[in-house]
């Protein structure tokens, strides 16, 4: 009976998950905020709106403790993931109670749909299965015992295993995005390259890097190579789709980042995306911007208070 038992819990998870994603159904996703070196508080209602925009997808959002808090306040954070078709997270801080990680490696791990908006990738670098999960990531001590430097060049994915620290980027500016995958469901029909709004280009990530696959790269500031920022990743029966765009509410209010979140969310919860249909008319082209209006979010950064 043993060797039965995981293929019969596989299967339930299955149809679990399959139910949630029912046709005609919106798609429950949940949002992970709370702690972030980031504006969480500013951007976790961009990322809820570039969902349910679009009337596929019904959000909720579960902020953690704050940081610092007693181990009495975490133990009352217990996320329901089974809840949900997929898990969305904006969270990058403090180490999730060792039961709550478990919980998430196995809702990941036997089929649910996982998406990581850049720092998120900065998280947990000790959490062997967290970093599997998102392939790649940077800072928090991350160096070439993570794993490869990944970067594509002359449409060819690099692993480098040189010396070096994981994640780098330089300062905030426009760039352009271009497509290294067009035949997945996530970039199927986009233009090959787009210009993106001012956001940070994450370059130098670092990780185990398993059963990834890269879908669009930008050319980096720093190191002149194609550095991914849109990827996916499959974990056990999971999917993961993970973006390092969306420093800030700006950043995330490119109708370029809006379409590829959400279609990446899409596949992540269901293996693929019924969005592509129709490209967005206002989808930004090479050499022009289009960006998302949302009461309360400026389509340009914040001017930053000079110091007297």
């Amino acid at each position: 009976m043993k060797p039965i038992l995981p293929a019969l819990l596989l299967l339930a998870c299955t149809l679990v998950w399959t139910s949630l994603a029912a046709p005609g159904t919106p798609l429950r996703i949940l949002i992970i905020d709370g702690q972030n070196n980031h504006k969480w508080d500013i951007t976790t209602p961009v990322l809820k709106h570039a969902l349910e925009s679009c009337g596929a997808f019904s959000v909720e959002v579960s902020t953690t403790p704050p940081k610092g808090s007693p181990a009495e306040a975490w133990a009352g954070w217990k996320p329901a993931f089974g809840q949900y078709a997929a898990i969305v997270s904006n969270y990058n801080g403090e180490p999730w109670p060792e039961a709550v990680r478990k919980d998430f490696d196995g809702y990941v791990k036997g089929g649910g749909g996982f998406v990581s908006v850049h720092a998120a990738n900065n998280s947990f670098p000790e959490w062997k299965e967290y970093n599997q999960m998102i392939g790649v990531g940077g800072w928090g001590g991350r160096d070439e015992k993570s794993g490869p430097w990944l970067y594509v060049k002359e449409g060819k994915l690099y692993r480098d295993t040189s010396t070096g620290k994981g994640g780098a980027h330089g300062p905030q500016h426009e760039f352009v995005v271009e497509i290294q995958d067009a035949a997945h469901p996530i970039t199927r029909g986009l233009p090959k390259r787009w210009l993106h709004a001012q956001d940070e280009l994450y370059s130098r990530l670092r990780g185990p890097a398993e059963n990834i696959k890269i879908l669009t790269s930008a050319k980096s500031d720093l190191t002149a190579e194609q550095e991914p920022n849109l990827m996916v990743l499959d974990y056990g029966q999971g999917r993961v789709f993970h973006t390092t765009l969306g420093h800030a509410d700006y950043s995330m209010l490119c109708r370029g980042f809006y379409e590829t979140f959400q279609r990446g969310t899409e596949w992540a919860a269901t293996g693929d995306v019924k969005q592509t249909a129709d490209i967005p008319s206002d989808f930004p082209s090479e050499n022009q911007l289009s960006v998302v209006e949302l009461e309360g979010h400026p389509k340009q950064p914040r001017p930053v208070a000079k110091k007297p």
